[in-house]
């Protein structure tokens, strides 16, 4: 019986021990996350549940554990969930999030900035000036301050003193990613908008750590040849072959002669560019010097990103899109120039 005893014993205090750290496991994850305050906009859709919108929190940081979560959402079943946009904050805990969503007091106005591929961090300035209270100019110049740089280095893995660079036009150019953004209608603040942009290229880019870590080129690099196939394909199955195409051109010390380089050196995209374009004395012309510009000269997709970190296999150093055709659909790759030349006659009509 006493070898039983101590058995039951050991089983009980082992289950003590087991049911002690899943209460305090239990109640340390329903904490803030911070103790800073930071306020976070997240979107609930049409159809959310608490639990639906676990894996929402976590992405935003508001939640320390999906789990234990929805442990907590299943024990109390909140109600009242309704879709909008809601301003909360790092700093609340569980109990407060579900209680601010549950009395549906969070829900905030927002406007949507819409960011397309290709475009340039001017255009980028418009459009926030279009949807709240700054101007353009002052926008510009925020971006190109020294103390946003400094902030914007320490806080992000993938911006480094590369652009700091005062050949720069505008230092931040490649930096936010072109997507849809819901923005605070009345409050938003320069640096909220400029971080959220930012934080959507951090989540793109940690997708493709290991490749970035495994490439020879530098973040800053990546960005500026994507920004470049970005404004050179035509079609998203292009962009693989392109970035190759330029690849091979570092690869072989060539210049890599892109239009697009011309267009954001003399600030005028143009469907053909004049020799005396072609002489800009600019550090983004890549018709003059050789290698990489110093910078990317618009905003990449993710699909021109991962075609510079994925590209395809081929041994092209040239191609052609053919410009004067609305409808063109294709683009010609060749090895030598003059098979490019050839090309050139074929369906353009003159030499290249």
């Amino acid at each position: 019986m006493k070898k039983y005893c101590t058995i039951y014993l050991a089983i009980i205090i082992v289950l003590v021990i087991f049911i002690t750290t899943l209460c305090c496991t239990y109640n340390y994850s329903l904490k803030p996350v911070s103790k800073e305050s930071k306020e976070i906009t997240i979107e609930i859709k049409e159809e959310s549940t608490y639990l639906s919108i676990a894996s929402l929190l976590k992405e935003n940081n508001l939640i320390k554990s999906e789990a234990f979560y929805k442990v907590y959402v299943k024990i109390f079943k909140p109600n009242n969930l309704q879709a909008g946009t809601y301003l909360l904050d790092q700093n609340m805990g569980v109990k407060k999030i579900i209680k601010k969503l549950e009395e549906n007091k969070a829900s905030i106005d927002t406007v949507k900035l819409v960011i397309p591929e290709g475009k340039h961090i001017e255009d980028v300035a418009i459009s926030v000036a279009k949807i709240t209270s700054f101007k353009k100019e002052a926008l510009l110049e925020y971006w190109n301050s020294e103390e946003l740089l400094d902030k914007v280095i320490k806080k992000y893995w993938f911006i480094t003193k590369d652009v700091k660079n005062d050949k720069i036009r505008y230092n931040l150019e490649g930096y936010f990613f072109p997507a849809t953004y819901e923005i605070l209608k009345d409050n938003a603040t320069k640096e909220d908008i400029t971080f959220k942009m930012l934080d959507k290229m951090d989540e793109v880019l940690t997708k493709y750590k290991k490749e970035i870590e495994n490439s020879k080129y530098s973040v800053h690099e990546i960005l500026t040849l994507a920004s470049i196939v970005e404004h050179e394909a035509i079609l998203d199955e292009d962009r693989p072959m392109i970035a190759k195409v330029f690849l091979n051109r570092l690869d072989k010390d060539m210049m890599l002669q892109s239009c697009a380089t011309i267009g954001y050196a003399i600030n005028n995209w143009k469907l053909t560019y004049t020799n005396s374009d072609l002489k800009t004395d600019s550090p983004y012309n890549t018709y003059l010097y050789y290698g990489l510009p110093i910078g990317p000269g618009g905003l990449a997709g993710k699909k021109s990103i991962e075609a510079v970190l994925n590209p395809d296999d081929n041994d092209y150093l040239y191609f052609l899109a053919d410009v004067y055709n609305e409808n063109a659909t294709k683009t010609y790759y060749s090895k030598t120039y003059g098979e490019h030349q050839q090309q050139c006659l074929e369906y353009l009509g003159k030499s290249c």
